[in-house]
């Protein structure tokens, strides 16, 4: 099969006689033993990724610095326990995603707690972890903190800041621009930073530009915007590294995209600074795909095709959010192609889209589909809707396939009834 229409995959996939195989495993045999849909991660290339954004940050960056993930993008125990063991630092947004990051074995103090909504509870169990960061989005938080922190001590923060540039993405998943729900306005973080506070300890100040961003430009004209704010030790730039969705887009890559954040840091803030990249899809997007079998194919009147999985916005609710576009290829037959064809859900919704044109061969019921690219934010926001149990979590590496998360079932689904 041509690389070009397997570059979405992962790079620890390949076809043999027209069948996919992720880590050395058949997709179709993978399908048949844990049943579809189903959430299937090339592990080589977590650990693969990993390792091209911290050597790419410590080629560029003589001084100190931190990977950190960003955990909402695949916030699964065992993707968590792979980037604890490659020695990166974690971003949590939740008390959730706290807990599945102390449980993966992540070092406390590498733990970053972000949210522009913390509760109270939050924070307490934050502190009581001894989480080495919080990063604060509005001055409640600051209360809140005084609130939870011992008498006596002092957490490490730093200050969310609006540099209100408007990068080129889905508005959806902008958060860098003045109007952005996130952080402080500069004068504000600047006026906060200048304070002496008893509880915290300002070490610097964060920003986040939004996801999906093709062009780097922006992330210069954010660290410009934080050029005139007080002299901190650390700046944190946030993530949003893109990653292609589909064989012909490019996208600049860790090394690229690495480089470009660390020149405009140098040139603006100077070379010393602790400097922390938080990247998360582009950690785990193309390791991941989706397997699901077709459960009718019919033809409308004026001739076009309609593909039922079982599957849906259940398992990838990205394309009725963002408009996210995927490809689709049926497994084991990977270079076949036809006329167009739509692919839908199972769900009971017009809107249950998730391949609007497919170029797709003859398919029947029993066929099994794959998605490339729903590393990122499938499994993070899987739901229940129509009842639907979510899908279990496969890593495949060497020819075998260990399940990582099962599948729920009708019993849980109404387990915490009363």
């Amino acid at each position: 099969m041509p690389a070009a229409t397997l570059a979405p995959y992962p790079e620890a996939a390949s076809v043999e006689d027209g069948r996919l195989l992720i880590g050395g495993c058949d997709a179709v045999a993978l399908a048949r033993e844990f049943g579809t849909p189903a959430y299937v991660v090339a592990e080589a290339d977590l650990h693969a990724r990993a390792r091209e954004f911290t050597a790419a940050l410590r080629a560029h960056h003589e001084g100190p610095g931190e990977v950190v993930y960003a955990s909402k993008a695949f916030p699964c125990t065992a993707v968590l326990r792979v980037f604890a063991d490659e020695g990166l630092g974690c971003d949590v947004a939740s008390g959730g995603e706290l807990h599945l990051a102390l449980h993966a074995g992540f070092t406390p103090e590498r733990i970053y707690l972000h949210g522009n909504a913390k509760s109270e509870a939050e924070l307490r169990a934050a502190v009581a972890a001894g989480v080495g960061w919080v990063v604060l989005d509005n001055v409640d938080d600051i209360d809140k903190l005084a609130r939870v922190v011992p008498a006596g001590a002092r957490q490490r923060v730093l200050l969310r800041v609006t540099p209100g540039v408007e990068a080129e993405t889905h508005a959806a998943i902008l958060t860098g621009h003045a109007a952005s729900k996130f952080g402080f306005e500069p004068e504000r973080a600047a006026e906060l930073a200048a304070r002496a506070w008893q509880h915290l300890d300002v070490r610097g100040f964060h920003f986040h530009l939004g996801s999906q961003l093709f062009d780097l430009e922006p992330y210069r004209e954010a660290v410009a915007a934080l050029a005139p704010l007080p002299d901190v030790p650390v700046y944190s730039l946030g993530g949003g590294m893109a990653v292609p969705y589909k064989a012909d887009q490019r996208a600049p890559g860790p090394e690229a995209s690495v480089a470009a954040m660390v020149e405009a840091a140098h040139d603006v803030l100077g070379a010393d600074k602790r400097l922390v990249i938080e990247p998360g899809r582009s950690l785990v997007a193309n390791a991941g795909v989706t397997l699901y079998t077709v459960q009718s194919a019919k033809q409308r009147a004026d001739g076009s095709r309609v593909i039922a999985v079982d599957g849906g916005m259940s398992d990838n609710l990205r394309p009725m959010l963002y408009d996210a576009d995927y490809e689709v290829h049926v497994a084991d037959r990977m270079e076949a192609r036809g006329e167009p064809a739509a692919v839908v859900g199972k769900h009971c919704e017009s809107g249950d889209v998730l391949v609007q044109e497919a170029l797709l061969p003859d398919v029947v019921p029993g066929d099994v589909l794959v998605t490339p690219v729903t590393g990122a934010y499938g499994h993070a926001m899987a739901n229940n809707y129509n009842g639907v149990p979510r899908p279990p979590v496969v890593f495949c590496a060497d020819g075998d396939a260990r399940l990582v998360v099962r599948r729920e079932t009708y019993e849980e689904l109404h387990a915490r009834d009363v």
